[in-house]
């Protein structure tokens, strides 16, 4: 499908489907890219960028594992754990199946590919 890309980390390769909007469209314009993500919360990778995207912000009130969202304009966010929140986000994608996305990532800071599929 055109809106599948590759998360990779370490060997692991997880498949992730972007939605229909133009944060999305922005971001899979920039792949393949290699980011270093900080671990926030026990429960988030983020890496913030030096450029702006689009957004549409809405209050998700949960956010899935395997989330991959927007914070403010510039932080991409790949969330490994399911939990409420009172922050707004705009949608970018969702890892299709993030069973072991968790232990795979654990809690440090991590390297993390995006990909083409």
């Amino acid at each position: 499908m055109a809106n599948e890309i590759k998360v990779i980390i370490g060997t692991n390769v997880f498949v992730a489907t972007l939605f229909e909007n133009e944060t999305a469209k922005e971001f899979k314009k920039m792949l393949p890219i290699t980011l270093n993500m900080n671990d926030l919360n026990k429960n988030e990778k983020y890496f913030h960028f030096s450029k702006s995207f689009p957004k549409d912000k809405f209050s998700p009130e949960m956010i899935n594992s395997g989330d991959l969202m927007l914070w403010n304009d510039d932080s991409l966010v790949l969330f490994y754990k399911t939990f409420s929140t009172n922050y707004q986000y705009t949608k970018v994608g969702k890892i299709d199946n993030p069973n072991m996305l968790a232990q795979t990532l654990g809690s440090d800071d991590i390297k993390i590919t995006f990909d083409l599929e």
